[in-house]
């Protein structure tokens, strides 16, 4: 049955997302709140700012009214920058009373909060206006989705028949999704695996090899396993897709935002200028703070995490970071806590 979707967010992600509805037969409407941008996706058909290459379907439709895209939604998905997911979340409240189901596809934790964003959505968004609330995470760059490479990912929700729904919504034969009701699990591991991809990105920067890349990316799904549990997750959750699956495919490709300051950081470039020259949202850096803040109220171990925390805010050598986690005192290697 076609179904209108809601998908506040024209970045490349939003709008390789809004593609596949499109071509799966929905009508998709992106909300964006720059002009330019959506008269360029409503007129010529690109996004060239986000996906340069891609010339987007004639069904897909984009606009800067929050109220129009929302309006009659059967479903909302967000896929905005974490730190804006609470205000825009509150404003669709207002605007909203048909109980569309809410999906998001961001990746990150609240500042101060240290909250996940389903949390945050159930918040702002009252249960008597909404159905259920799915999270929509896995392996995937917007970049492959657009040009249709093979992609599998997961739905996530307490309701299975809402991660079904989600389910039928997005899968074809290049972009498959599982169901999952580990929401927990799934939240945390796309949020913090880009904690690693910093680190993964900042080995190769200081020119280490693919041992190092394989010690931080298994010592890092080590911290985000310890940090899942204590939250209550499914350890089986770190070794599906988005766990070991996000994490493989953000910590090796130039796709990648987070990889890529990791290596500039690694070769010495500074955080700001990194940032202000990247043009997009780096969501690795806030959500570094973020997690080593609940970790440390929580008792669990990250030395990982805690010292991407101490290049990117208290400015120590990346050098100097990477040598003291190696002078570590040894551990057991399979330590839960």
């Amino acid at each position: 049955m076609k179904q209108k979707i809601a998908v506040l967010g024209p970045g490349s992600w939003g709008t390789a997302l809004a593609q596949v509805l499109v071509e799966n037969g929905h009508e998709a409407i992106l909300w964006g709140k720059n002009p330019e941008q959506v008269i360029e996706i409503n007129q010529q058909r690109t996004n060239h700012r986000y996906l340069p290459d891609l010339t987007l379907p004639e069904g897909l439709k984009a606009t800067t009214s929050l109220a129009e895209a929302v309006n009659d939604a059967d479903a909302i998905l967000f896929v905005i920058p974490t730190k804006a997911i609470r205000e825009v979340a509150r404003e669709v409240a207002t605007m909203i009373s048909d109980k569309p189901y809410i999906i998001h596809a961001s990746k990150g934790l609240e500042q101060q909060s240290h909250k996940r964003i389903s949390e945050v959505l159930a918040e702002e968004i009252p249960v008597e206006k909404r159905k259920d609330i799915i999270v929509l995470s896995g392996p995937s760059h917007a970049e492959e989705v657009a040009v249709h490479d093979i992609t599998t990912i997961t739905a996530a929700s307490v309701s299975l028949e809402a991660a079904k729904y989600v389910q039928t919504l997005f899968m074809n034969d290049y972009f498959r999704i599982y169901t999952n009701d580990d929401v927990i699990g799934v939240e945390l591991g796309a949020a913090l695996k880009n904690i690693i991809a910093l680190g993964a990105g900042a080995m190769v920067g200081l020119g280490f090899g693919d041992n190092a890349k394989a010690a931080i990316m298994t010592r890092g799904l080590a911290e985000i396993s310890r940090l899942g549990v204590a939250l209550g997750a499914n350890p089986l959750t770190f070794i599906g897709l988005s766990g070991v699956g996000d994490l493989i495919v953000t910590c090796t490709s130039i796709h990648s935002r987070n990889w890529r300051t990791g290596q500039l950081l690694g070769q010495g470039k500074k955080l700001d200028e990194i940032l202000e020259n990247m043009g997009m949202i780096v969501e690795g850096v806030s959500t570094t703070k973020a997690a080593l803040e609940l970790a440390q109220q929580l008792g669990v171990e990250m030395p990982i995490t805690e010292a991407i925390y101490r290049v990117l805010y208290e400015g120590q050598d990346i050098k100097v970071a990477a040598k003291e986690i190696m002078l570590r005192d040894g551990r057991v290697e399979n330590e839960f806590s």
